[in-house]
């Protein structure tokens, strides 16, 4: 695993949900040197630990085969597939938090993290409409399972989100459970995302490097690993807010900078996906011979992928896997 002796990270306008202010938005390109003045740190709070189901809300028109790179993709995270890179490497970066965070504090051990793939509800009559705000965001997320859980929230092409392609890709949270729908006993606090596909709004922020760059520095685009530009742009921002979700639940984990916009796990790395990366170039990839696709990493059903760099709070430095 590689790692880079300078951190860049993007300036990126990050959303504060009202829902919970540990609400982090995913946003596209720019990367420069780090303010020194704002550490990376850990601010003792919880991280998600035990068993816990990655459940996905489609929302819209997705086809089957759209649905299976998703998918993959959660499978991917606990399953080693032949060969090197794989996405289960990738995740298992994550564990230098949680092994940081025993060392920083007085909080016990607990279970390790175990992520699963869990149910798939599918909206695909526009139940809520084609224009949602944050409000419609939390009540599809409260429609998959809500304890060890995180809920994710996948909207389609044609559906426009507040905010969306102007200031954020896509956004991870929590909710209080009685805020959502009653509850018997003490009401909890659940983990969620929301990502959209911005493959006919705003690719070159969101679909960064397999579109052309709306500013900054113009190259040629990438070919998507999943030959689809916009589901391989959802693969990015999931995965970043993913990391995120987990190192930084409830806004008192591990980020970077003020609270209400933090840069977290990937968000730290922005625009870094291989070693010898810099603003408008994702790195060195890995490239196959067969689709010229650009890709850092491999899947179950021999899926490939192309996943952010994740800040390392043991080298605080940004790592990526080729």
């Amino acid at each position: 695993m590689a790692s880079f002796t300078a951190l860049l990270f993007h300036l990126a306008v990050f959303l504060l949900l009202v829902a919970h202010p540990s609400a982090a938005a995913r946003q596209l390109p720019h990367s420069s040197t780090p303010d020194s003045s704002f550490p990376f740190q850990y601010h003792d709070g919880p991280l998600l630990t035990g068993k816990v189901s990655v459940n996905l809300i489609w929302y819209g028109s997705f086809t089957p085969s759209q649905r299976a790179v998703v998918t993959d993709f959660v499978s991917s995270l606990s399953k080693s597939p032949a060969g090197q890179p794989t996405v289960a490497t990738w995740w298992k970066a994550t564990q230098k938090y949680y092994d940081a965070a025993l060392k920083s504090s007085s909080r016990k051990a607990s279970p390790p993290l175990v992520l699963s793939a869990g149910a798939q509800i599918l909206d695909e009559d526009y139940s809520l409409g084609k224009s949602l705000q944050d409000r419609h965001l939390h009540e599809l997320a409260a429609r998959g399972g809500q304890r060890d859980a995180v809920n994710v929230v996948l909207t389609a092409s044609d559906v426009t989100v507040a905010g969306f392609c102007t200031s954020r890709c896509g956004t991870h949270g929590s909710l209080l459970s009685s805020k959502i729908a009653p509850v018997k006993g003490k009401s909890y606090k659940f983990a969620y995302i929301w990502v959209g596909n911005s493959e006919s709004t705003c690719p070159g922020k969101c679909a960064w490097p397999f579109h052309q760059p709306i500013y900054g520095p113009q190259a040629q685009p990438l070919v998507a690993p999943n030959n689809d530009v916009g589901l391989d742009g959802i693969i990015i921002n999931l995965a970043s807010l993913l990391a995120g979700t987990v190192t930084n639940p409830f806004n008192n984990g591990y980020y970077q900078g003020p609270a209400e916009a933090p840069l977290e796990a990937a968000t730290a790395c922005t625009g870094v996906y291989g070693s010898g990366a810099y603003p408008g170039y994702a790195g060195n990839l890995l490239v196959d011979a067969a689709t010229g696709a650009s890709y850092n990493a491999v899947g179950v059903n021999g899926r490939k992928y192309l996943l952010p760099a994740l800040f390392d709070p043991s080298t605080s430095s940004c790592s990526t896997l080729v």
